[in-house]
């Protein structure tokens, strides 16, 4: 199967949002990197994941249906998305079944991860969503 990663969806997460986060819930797996090389949603997940998936409809989604099979198993997935309440999977996945977190402010992501690179500011206010049992 083709890797469904698109790199020019794919932002990085500025640290102060990743090591608050992950001051809580202690991190052990990132499904999709920057530089992952996978489809992470095609492969097994750690016990403690922060999921900021590319925001592109279909791949958003996918990421997000993923983290809900993978909470069924017993682990924890934190994902940082976009907010959109008025979506069919917001409704039917993650408003039942996650703890839903709104971040204050818009966040700066990273091109490409580089300190050095350009931020982009979200067009849309984040939500933090944990899906666990």
């Amino acid at each position: 199967m083709k890797n469904r990663l698109i790199q020019h969806d794919n932002w990085a997460t500025p640290k102060e949002v990743y090591d608050k986060l992950n001051e809580e819930f202690k991190f052990d797996f990132d499904p999709c990197p920057l530089d992952f090389k996978e489809d992470g949603t095609l492969i097994e997940w750690g016990k403690s994941n922060f999921v900021n998936p590319p925001y592109s409809r279909k791949l958003k989604e996918a990421f997000i249906l993923k983290a809900f099979e993978e909470s069924k198993k017993g682990k924890v997935c934190v994902m940082l998305l976009p907010v959109s309440t008025s979506t069919k999977i917001f409704h039917e996945i993650v408003l039942p079944n996650a703890e839903i977190r709104f971040w204050k402010g818009r966040i700066n992501f990273l091109a490409n991860g580089e300190q050095n690179d350009k931020y982009k500011s979200g067009q849309m206010d984040s939500m933090i969503i944990v899906f666990k049992q």
